[in-house]
């Protein structure tokens, strides 16, 4: 869906795609491991088995998004701002919401209800099954939306100099807390002192995008490969000096948001001020992906969980790999269908009342 505040870029749509498209296959290859199929134990695969990076693109492409859109209109009008915000995401948020009371229904509390505002906290409902847990980055999400018009003010008014300063005090921030969290790696992966750079990293790229912009459309093309080469080996690093969710407190996880934004702001400018062109049909293809994004991403483990519980392990080869190959592909496909269904039906009615935020400065 365009936006009436920017003219649109079907990269950044693109991106969405690959975002969730990572995500995917991450919680693919962990559900596949798990029925005894052939996982994938290289580091270097880590932009697969460590794919949850696909967060933080999300997150830094939407500080870029964001920050693209101030500089378009200099002034942020803060409630038709937030009113387009929720009309982006409250819809969907709030049908998985209702799954997941659904599903709990015999554990539910009264006081389960403000879990709308934290998903991402404490024993969310959300949280109780894989179906409904993809839903605990929105309310972080729509925490930095909050942000967004007053931070975007004051990046405008003094420069990245300002935005470079919020990422100083969020390091700061994540070396006090450190040694005070009994699972810090947890912290960091999905809590405010984690991602908030990741926001902030990808407003200092639209800056940069925009300061440089005569540059990057000559020269993206050949940069396209080194910055997306650099995410795969930033994931291996990853998967090589702490895993995921197996070491309670890595000392490399207090830097890791900051470096992983780092490299997906770079590649977001790369691909973002590209001029070139991609065959129309895959060029079609991926903006649709990225169209239907929000909804691939909240639904795809419901998909992933039913098909897991209903088939199992499928050998329709005999070769571990090309089965694995063969069965993400039809499952792929599944979640592409049912993401399609699901953005026509609950989030494009909405999308369709958005109007234009850029009318009076804070």
């Amino acid at each position: 869906m365009k936006s009436v505040n920017l003219p649109y870029s079907p990269r950044i749509d693109q991106l969405r795609w690959f975002a969730a498209t990572l995500v995917f296959l991450f919680h693919f290859e962990l559900k596949w491991r798990s029925l005894g199929g052939v996982g994938i134990d290289s580091p270097w695969a880590g932009i697969i088995n460590e794919g949850h990076t696909g967060v933080a693109l999300f997150f830094t492409l939407s500080g870029f998004l964001f920050m693209r859109i101030a500089q378009f209109q200099q002034q942020i009008a803060y409630a038709p701002f937030v009113r387009n915000r929720l009309l982006r995401i409250a819809p969907l948020y709030l049908t998985v919401f209702l799954l997941a009371l659904s599903l709990t229904r015999d554990e539910f509390k009264p006081q389960d209800i403000f879990y709308l505002l934290t998903a991402n906290l404490g024993d969310s409902p959300t949280s109780r099954s894989v179906v409904t847990g993809a839903v605990w980055c929105i309310p972080l999400e729509f925490m930095f939306y909050l942000a967004f018009p007053w931070l975007s003010r004051f990046a405008l008014e003094r420069g990245m100099r300002y935005l470079l300063q919020l990422l100083g005090l969020m390091l700061v921030f994540k070396l006090m807390l450190y040694r005070e969290s009994a699972h810090s790696t947890m912290m960091y992966f999905s809590t405010f002192v984690g991602r908030f750079d990741q926001f902030v990293m990808g407003m200092l790229a639209a800056m940069l995008y925009q300061r440089h912009l005569d540059w990057l459309r000559r020269w993206a093309g050949w940069l396209l490969v080194p910055a997306f080469a650099l995410a795969v080996c930033a994931s291996a690093l990853q998967a090589h000096v702490a895993p995921f969710n197996v070491a309670p407190n890595a000392p490399f996880w207090i830097s890791w948001s900051m470096m992983e934004s780092l490299v997906w702001a770079g590649a977001i400018l790369a691909w973002v001020g590209w001029c070139g062109q991609l065959p129309a049909w895959l060029e079609r293809v991926l903006v649709h992906g990225g169209k239907i994004s929000f909804s691939f991403y909240l639904l795809h483990m419901g998909v992933i969980q039913m098909l897991a519980q209903k088939f199992g392990m499928q050998h329709w080869t005999g070769i571990g790999w090309l089965d694995s190959v063969l069965v993400m592909s039809l499952v792929y496909a599944l979640v592409w269908a049912v993401a399609t269904l699901c953005y026509h039906t609950i989030e494009e009615p909405f999308l369709r009342l958005r109007g234009s935020y850029g009318a009076v400065r804070l």
